[in-house]
């Protein structure tokens, strides 16, 4: 990033040609469906009372720079982490050591496995699990060699963001096409010339994911045959509908698979499993046409992935009955629970594979050091020096709860020293101090100044407890942005900016 052809980027923009390009923006957003919800405390009382409201997703600008080699290879290992993930989730006996660890200082972890333990006892109906995974990465800039992949995290739960980042691709790729001095264009700039962002397949994949989930549940198990539907499970007031609206779409349209929107408050409610078919399928009736009955074959959830949202005894009741079910599960439990593990003990999860590609696996592993004893971790996180390169996460998903630099020694000070098995101090990754953009938050507020950026891979997986793959894919990604003093990384969270790339 160092040489002229980037330390100009992006291209300036006077005052007026700044104000016409973000009011493009702004129309292309809501015209295309790059859109969120406002937040109900951004408006005054009683303003959106009807929830109608929508305003632009929080975007960058103009696409930025990211090293084509670390992109290309972040889409080369996709496919390997997915298997690896799915083969976690099978292996019960190690998983379980690892979550009785946590299960005195995470109730949440012990309400999922208590969970898991329930279902188990009854015996599980669905021996099929559907993972819809995001492997987020940083490039990590060193004074010794180029640029190197280093992995932030991989999300198993909840991997949002396909449907409104394909958007933002399109946005940028149509201002950079545009003819010079069009209506629609950027400045120029040489690194414009030739080179517009990759292909985002993610709405693809991600449908794609889950029409090889409906497919592989089959026929109907109820008597008679019932019509079978894809269920999302949804946050009651979900901001982020249009990037969920347009996997839903595409499985509709293009895979002419039913599909319907369920909040997690309404589970009980609106579905059932008959006590007297052991196969026990799933019932949807919608609220709209209850006279209608579906099977659900596959429940992709969008909800119940933090502990919040687990309000009451009834929120774990509906998280049981939809484990208890038929319908193939996005995630299983065991999928959350599989999230604390880590990607550790290569080897032995990932047996028949190319000993160069788990290496290279490993090589984008940024270092993590456990808490749970006196060891190395317990010294880099109380050192005042040390802990000012790391970053403490806790064992679960969800932006907005990692603890920073100097605020981590005073923070395991604040806690008990048996919760802290809890957390992992992970080595921070060294992204390019030198990138600009400019972006335009969805209040409309216009910020340029130093960003570093992450981008996000998506894959998908269907596979048997036994281990069997049937479907394994990869394809679209994500590139959030955020400005280089910010430390967390989350879109929703309202920390970051969508954004695009341009390989170089």
């Amino acid at each position: 990033m160092g040489d002229s052809i980037y330390s100009t980027y992006p291209p300036n923009l006077s005052p007026v040609q700044q104000e016409y390009l973000v009011t493009t923006i702004k129309n292309w957003a809501i015209q295309n469906g790059l859109a969120v919800r406002p937040a109900p405390t951004a408006l005054p009382v009683g303003a959106d009372d009807n929830r109608v409201l929508a305003t632009n997703a929080p975007v960058t600008l103009f696409p930025s720079p990211f090293p084509a080699a670390c992109f290309e290879e972040a889409t080369a290992l996709q496919t390997i982490y997915n298997q690896l993930y799915a083969a976690i989730t099978c292996n019960e006996e190690w998983l379980g050591k690892i979550i009785e660890d946590l299960v005195d200082v995470d109730d949440f972890v012990a309400n999922l496995w208590k969970t898991h333990l329930e279902v188990k006892k009854e015996g599980y109906v669905q021996d099929l699990s559907l993972g819809l995974f995001r492997s987020d990465y940083m490039a990590h800039v060193t004074p010794e060699g180029p640029p190197s992949l280093k992995q932030v995290e991989f999300n198993t739960i909840s991997s949002s963001f396909g449907g409104l980042s394909a958007l933002v691709r399109s946005l940028h790729a149509e201002l950079l096409t545009s003819p010079p001095g069009s209506p629609i264009s950027y400045p120029p700039h040489p690194l414009f010339d030739s080179n517009i962002p990759p292909e985002n397949t993610a709405v693809e994949t991600l449908s794609g994911g889950l029409a090889a989930a409906h497919t592989a549940y089959g026929p109907s198990k109820s008597t008679p045959a019932l019509p079978l539907c894809v269920l999302f499970v949804v946050q009651e007031g979900e901001r982020n509908i249009f990037d969920q609206l347009a996997l839903s779409k595409h499985l509709t349209h293009t895979h002419k698979i039913p599909v319907f929107r369920l909040p997690s408050n309404r589970i009980i409610d609106d579905t059932l499993i008959p006590s007297s078919n052991p196969s026990r399928p799933l019932i949807y009736r919608p609220p709209h046409s209850p006279e209608t009955a579906f099977e659900v074959t596959t429940v992709y959830l969008r909800a119940y992935y933090a502990p919040d949202e687990y309000k009451s005894s009834r929120d774990w009741e509906a998280r049981t009955h939809l484990e208890r079910s038929a319908a193939i599960k996005c995630p299983t439990i065991q999928q959350v629970l599989a999230e604390p593990t880590g990607p550790d003990h290569l080897t032995s999860f990932m047996g028949g594979i190319d000993p160069a590609i788990i290496a290279r696996l490993r090589q984008t592993f940024a270092p993590q050091y456990d808490l749970s004893t006196d060891g190395q971790g317990r010294k880099l996180a109380f050192n005042p020096e040390t802990a000012m390169k790391h970053v403490l996460k806790p064992q679960r998903e969800g932006g907005g709860n990692n603890i920073y630099k100097a605020e981590i020694p005073n923070f395991l000070r604040s806690i008990p020293e048996k919760d802290w098995k809890g957390w992992v101090l992970m080595e921070l990754i060294d992204p390019a101090s030198d990138a600009e953009n400019v972006a335009l938050r969805n209040d409309g507020e216009v910020l340029r100044g130093n960003v570093i950026s992450e981008l996000g891979v998506y894959g998908t997986i269907l596979w048997e407890t036994n281990g069997k793959v049937l479907h394994n894919d990869q394809g679209g990604w994500l590139l959030r942005t955020k400005g280089k003093e910010v430390n967390e990384g989350g879109v929703a969270a309202g920390f970051s900016s969508l954004d695009s790339i341009l390989l170089y």
